[in-house]
């Protein structure tokens, strides 16, 4: 019988490696894994890569794994909003590397991941810094930019809902990243709100098959991080 839930946060997480690629799902604070990320720093990872749309806030999730010293390297695109204080502090005193990917190009670089597409050419950063080092090439009267798909070792997601398979709902804004980010990672672990039976799930709102969700915790909602 195929079963995804996982007992523990321990369990979860079991297996991620120094070094790893980690891809963090969420769109600010919403839709971000906090209760997987702050598990990241008890399981004690380190030197790793960060894929995310922003580089957290205030002193929980995100931020606190950058605090913790864990994070080598961070791929997004905002690293500055408000509350960012910690990202600001390790960037300017050397102590984190940044890759700076507009949001666009970003989810097509995971998408592509996933969909098994290794590069494609796109005109979003053509001609400013952001680009530098990398192919371009003149299509038609437009200037285009060679950008790789992005895989990760490791996805870190949130979702609304799921059954022992791995099929995944998602709630509003908590969508934006965590579908894409789901196939484009060698293991996928989802932090959940709400567990269903088999077949509760209306298909049609089933957002992420269950082939691309490998370990499932359920967090319940009337104790989940706000």
């Amino acid at each position: 019988m195929i079963d995804k839930f996982v007992p523990s946060v321990a369990a979860a997480l079991s297996g991620v490696k120094d070094g790893a690629t980690i891809l963090v799902g969420g769109f600010g604070a919403v839709g971000q894994p906090d209760l997987l990320i702050e598990g990241l720093i008890e399981q004690g990872a380190t030197a790793l890569t960060v894929v995310a749309n922003n580089a957290g806030y205030g002193q929980v999730g995100l931020a606190r794994l950058l605090a913790a010293g864990r994070v080598r390297r961070l791929v997004c695109s905002y690293p500055r909003i408000p509350g960012s204080v910690i990202f600001e502090d390790l960037y300017k005193s050397g102590r984190l590397e940044l890759e700076l990917v507009p949001q666009g190009t970003l989810a097509e670089r995971l998408r592509a991941a996933g969909a098994g597409i290794p590069a494609f050419f796109t005109p979003t950063g053509a001609g400013t810094r952001l680009v530098e080092g990398k192919e371009t090439r003149r299509i038609g009267t437009r200037d285009y930019v060679l950008e790789h798909a992005l895989h990760g070792d490791v996805a870190l997601i949130q979702a609304w809902s799921a059954d022992r398979w791995g099929n995944l709902t998602y709630r509003g804004s908590a969508r934006n990243f965590n579908p894409v980010m789901a196939p484009a990672a060698e293991l996928t672990i989802a932090q959940v709100e709400h567990s269903a039976e088999i077949g509760d799930l209306d298909p049609e709102t089933i957002v992420t098959p269950g082939i691309y969700v490998d370990r499932i915790l359920h967090h319940p909602a009337e104790t989940a991080h706000a």
